[in-house]
């Protein structure tokens, strides 16, 4: 289900360029969440998540189908060449399924992150931390503010 141009929020800050679709949940944990059916949904990362990972090498879940899972519960791993990082819960409920077309290619969890890149299905009640799009860009301008902030001051006391 490709995104459409007109339900898309473009956003730019400093060198961060993403689209945020409306009508998704996003987390402060830059996770984005689309509801399917009722009490299923699916779960994927956002643009600014894989970027941090750097290019992405490998999607690993040891989560199975039907297993229970809590909010924040880990439920696998995903390698890009900058870092290593947990893959979590979102929501509490069951694991209902995975994007197997991931272990094939991880590439599209950064080519296509709000479509063909989704992560997992989990069926169960959506948590109330979840941000809209709104509450996510305020989110990104003071994540990316504050890189800028550290990139400042370390650079401040490195001879030129």
């Amino acid at each position: 289900m490709p995104i459409n141009p007109q339900e898309t929020i473009y956003y730019k800050r400093a060198r961060f360029t993403t689209r945020l679709p409306l009508g998704r949940m996003y987390d402060r944990s830059h996770f984005w969440r689309l509801e399917m059916e009722p009490d299923l949904y699916r779960v994927g990362l956002t643009k600014f998540a894989t970027r941090m990972l750097g290019d992405l090498v490998e999607v690993d879940f040891q989560a199975k189908v039907g297993d229970p899972v809590t909010f924040g519960q880990v439920l696998g791993t995903i390698e890009g060449f900058k870092a290593v990082s947990e893959l979590y819960s979102m929501m509490e409920g069951e694991f209902a399924g995975l994007n197997t077309d991931l272990m094939n290619d991880p590439t599209l969890l950064d080519s296509d992150p709000y479509d063909a890149g989704w992560l997992y299905l989990i069926r169960g009640t959506a948590g109330e931390t979840s941000l809209d799009v709104q509450g996510y860009i305020a989110l990104l301008d003071a994540t990316v503010d504050r890189m800028l902030e550290q990139q400042g001051s370390e650079s401040k006391g490195k001879p030129c």
